[in-house]
């Protein structure tokens, strides 16, 4: 009987450990750069404190349609419209001098944990710069990237969370990523999308 109790505690154990590390493992993403594995929540919190910017509902009186995004990029912030005089409105990084836009689009395409593609004029500005970064956490379109209409630009995550509510890009729209994660849950393929200066 000793035995059979040791022999059932000694199973249990080994299944709690492997259902521990299978949930360990499914919150982790591998950067092809650094070749190393990253908790996505570590990820997602961001580096050096992150944003001071927070996300919140607010109210926000609008005849635009559920689902639709506006960039404010003098305010630096995107709100998501929600409906009934309601928002989620984020805090965002904007295009710096002379790479700020504005248009309406829509929302074409998402990617989770995006590659990246540096444009040929940001690859002649920045000497360095690879041809292409496979997704991860060191890559700068962050967690989740929202593809702009025909664009080459994003609403995108970022490895660079303190930049946030400042003038940094060079045209994309950058959220921290647990913002971006947040707003991808919520934006849908098709979604209008109105950058305004």
């Amino acid at each position: 009987m000793r035995l059979l109790k040791l022999g059932t505690a000694v199973l249990m154990s080994i299944m709690m450990l492997s259902m521990i590390t299978t949930t360990a493992q499914a919150k982790r993403v591998y950067d092809h750069v650094t070749k190393e594995w990253y908790d996505t929540d570590d990820v997602t919190r961001g580096a050096r404190g992150g944003s001071k910017v927070k996300r919140q509902e607010v109210a926000y009186e609008t005849k635009l349609a559920k689902g639709t995004i506006i960039v404010e990029t003098s305010e630096r912030r995107l709100y998501l419209v929600l409906g009934n005089g309601r928002a989620m409105k984020y805090g965002v990084g904007v295009g710096r001098d002379g790479f700020r836009w504005s248009g309406t689009h829509r929302i074409t395409r998402k990617a989770e944990w995006p590659g990246w593609t540096p444009p040929p004029a940001m690859r002649k500005r920045v000497p360095g710069l690879p041809a292409y970064m496979p997704g991860g956490p060191k890559n700068p379109l962050g967690a989740r990237a929202l593809y702009i209409g025909s664009t080459i630009y994003r609403l995108h995550g970022t490895s660079e969370p303190w930049t946030i509510g400042q003038a940094v890009s060079s045209g994309c729209i950058r959220l921290t990523n647990n913002d971006i994660v947040d707003l991808y849950n919520r934006a849908k393929v098709g979604a209008r999308v109105i950058v305004r200066h």
